[in-house]
């Protein structure tokens, strides 16, 4: 998904025994003065003491990494894909899999939904180009292929919109491709990919749901096309993809994009919403 800057500093290492600590709503809503970085980090501690650091998590652009290896190289889970393989890729990560899944929850990291099908020219459109019946179709086939993973029903699903849109592709199309969307899973579970302005519009047009870390929506905000700017309210920021000359993180023989994750809930399977 688009161009970027490399990662800086070294590997940071945890030890999670038993898989990611649980967090209720009410628990991190008592904890709300704890700055959502800090709380973040202390939700996958299972140790008197957590580091400060913000959690990171790797998406997959062509080559699916083993829960192992983005462990050992101190990454804290990953965003999987509730979409199917389109014509003409040989992606191994679409659509995820209920081994792959539990694999990465048996090491301990965090599991988000996300879902792309097409892309510019790649032979299909855009996934947004589709509209409102478009979404309802798209939001079928990612609400099918979370459950078959176990993915839980109180997460949210990220939808891309892998383009640099203006205001009026965004209102008279994506806007109601997101409509579509809401129409099948709701509003609450829905979320956005793209750049610092789609973010911004999705959170006021109200077409994707808030986090339980309040100020916060789910808004998968992407460094490409956001001209340096950060949109304050999504909860994880792409901030290194494998795009063009950018060669991302090199991992396990592939290269995978690195995202920060800016709230306490930011859309992990292991969250209590209840």
């Amino acid at each position: 998904m688009c161009p970027s800057v490399r990662r800086s500093g070294g590997c940071y290492h945890r030890a999670v025994p038993d898989g990611p600590r649980s967090w209720s709503r009410r628990e991190l809503l008592s904890y709300a003065a704890v700055t959502p970085v800090v709380l973040a980090a202390a939700a996958t501690m299972t140790g008197p003491t957590a580091a400060a650091r913000p959690l990171r998590l790797v998406d997959f652009t062509h080559r699916q990494v083993p829960a192992d290896a983005i462990k050992a190289a101190g990454y804290d889970g990953a965003l999987v894909y509730v979409s199917e393989l389109r014509p003409g890729a040989d992606f191994d990560f679409k659509p995820v899999t209920r081994e792959y899944a539990d694999s990465l929850r048996a090491a301990g990291l965090h599991v988000v939904s996300c879902y792309q099908y097409g892309k510019p020219g790649w032979p299909t459109p855009s996934d947004y180009t589709r509209g409102y019946d478009g979404g309802v179709a798209d939001a079928q086939t990612a609400l099918r292929l979370h459950a078959a993973a176990g993915g839980p029903a109180s997460a949210p699903i990220f939808f891309s919109i892998d383009e640099d849109i203006d205001l009026e592709t965004w209102k008279s199309v994506a806007a109601e491709w997101l409509r579509g969307i809401n129409s099948v899973i709701g509003v609450e579970r829905t979320g956005v990919y793209g750049h610092a302005r789609v973010c911004a519009w999705a959170i006021d047009d109200g077409v994707i749901g808030p986090s339980t870390s309040a100020g916060h929506w789910w808004a998968w905000q992407t460094r490409a096309w956001s001209g340096g700017k950060r949109e304050p309210r999504a909860v994880l920021y792409q901030a290194v993809v494998v795009t063009g000359p950018d060669t991302g993180i090199a991992m396990a023989g592939t290269q995978v994009d690195e995202n920060e994750v800016l709230a306490a809930d930011f859309g992990q399977w292991d969250l209590d919403r209840t």
